[in-house]
């Protein structure tokens, strides 16, 4: 499979809200993003705009470090919010379904180098860079082998 790239700057944090409600709206059941990016990089601010813009009744969005996973009633379907960073081993992806999940829900995984082998090949990766010159800039980075995501990925650097 050949892995495909595009990269973007974010000016602002209301930037990456504004890209994470417009990959929101492409999404379906079985879809998964895999964000990246060091603590601070902006995978949790990203995911939490994204699922805020699908959600009917506005609600809080928490980050998912302690809980391991939220999961989210949306129009498209279930959505799961998962950070792994806590996860010590494959065995615990099992426990909560996670690898079950990948094909019924839309997936959202912040800490994506925990799924090992488990990780979808037909995910999106999403790359968070920090910006060492300016606080709220971040570069972001999409990989993706996937068909799938071609068409928005020509929609965002259309």
């Amino acid at each position: 499979m050949t892995t495909h790239s595009a990269a973007c700057t974010l000016n602002s944090p209301e930037e990456t809200a504004k890209l994470a409600a417009r990959i929101a709206g492409a999404l379906r059941p079985g879809d998964c993003l895999l964000l990246d990016g060091v603590i601070g990089a902006g995978k949790t601010h990203f995911a939490r705009h994204l699922i805020q813009s699908l959600l009917e009744v506005p609600e809080d969005v928490p980050s998912p470090t302690f809980t391991l996973v939220q999961t989210y009633d949306v129009p498209a379907g279930e959505l799961w919010h998962t950070d792994l960073y806590r996860l010590s081993s494959l065995d615990e992806l099992e426990e909560l379904g996670l690898t079950d999940a990948f094909d019924t829900a839309i997936c959202l995984v912040e800490w994506p180098g925990k799924l090992q082998e488990l990780t979808p090949p037909h995910a999106l990766r999403l790359q968070l860079a920090l910006d060492p010159k300016i606080e709220d800039r971040r570069q972001l980075t999409f990989s993706w082998s996937d068909a799938k995501w071609q068409p928005l990925m020509e929609r965002i650097f259309a």
